[in-house]
């Protein structure tokens, strides 16, 4: 399998996971010119996988549909989608010639939030990001806390495929939280070299992940206690420790 990142609006990802042959399935297409430049150059396109309602994420399917209205299109079950299209739900597969996506239900920035889990990649929309999470738009923290913590649980080499390129100003709250993190610092190195050569951060490897992102390291004592201090107390649980770490987050600037 092949993956590529197609450059979408400011910072969004589409993702094409293409077999050997061409063919490839679309991840969010919310713009759809990047998908018919992609298709010129090859790519045979097989579905579209939709993880959330939001313009940036779905804006270009109607057009694509209208190019090839046999296009199978898999998207959650939100009446704010409203492109003809094939409902899943947890635990559901997408199964089309040459690929299979298990479904997973991740609310927390969207109620009706969906991932994708196949080959070896994790399509997470907006609920995971490397060194970060998505905003809790719709969901509870207890909500998104469940859902980060399903996916951590994810084989060790999952390639995470986030929809936005959002791993520097993550790194530098990351930073902020647990500034000793030998791990962190190494990962927020190599995304700058990375962005200095005009190259995506992600996919991230959920290894890394695990040992770099505050919000998959709830129960970590550098965090918890970086979330004391804020707090002036211990926190009483993880849900705790990461509601006020998203609210610090969505407050923070640099």
């Amino acid at each position: 399998m092949r993956l590529t990142a197609l450059p979408a609006f400011q910072d969004n990802y589409i993702w094409a996971l293409q077999t050997t042959d061409g063919r490839a399935v679309f991840v969010d297409p919310g713009q759809s010119a990047p998908v018919f430049d992609a298709v010129a150059q090859g790519m045979q396109p097989a579905a579209l996988l939709l993880t959330h309602h939001h313009n940036d994420h779905i804006g270009g399917v109607a057009e694509l549909r209208q190019r090839w209205p046999q296009l199978p299109v898999f998207a959650p079950v939100d009446e704010r989608i409203t492109v003809e299209c094939e409902r899943v739900g947890d635990n559901q597969r997408v199964q089309l010639p040459g690929f299979d996506f298990s479904v997973m239900e991740v609310p927390g920035h969207t109620r009706s939030h969906l991932a994708y889990f196949g080959h070896g990649h994790l399509f997470c929309g907006d609920m995971l990001f490397s060194l970060g999470c998505g905003r809790m738009f719709e969901g509870t923290p207890a909500q998104m806390l469940a859902s980060l913590t399903r996916m951590a649980a994810l084989p060790p080499q999952t390639r995470v495929c986030c929809g936005h390129e959002y791993t520097l100003a993550n790194a530098v709250f990351a930073r902020h939280v647990d500034p000793n993190n030998a791990a962190l610092q190494r990962r927020q190195k190599e995304a700058q070299d990375m962005r200095s050569h005009c190259l995506p951060t992600v996919p991230a490897v959920l290894a890394d992940e695990l040992q770099c992102n505050p919000f998959l390291r709830t129960g970590d004592a550098a965090v918890v206690a970086a979330v004391a201090t804020r707090l002036g107390r211990t926190p009483a649980d993880a849900v705790e420790t990461f509601a006020e770490l998203r609210r610090w987050k969505d407050g923070f600037s640099a």
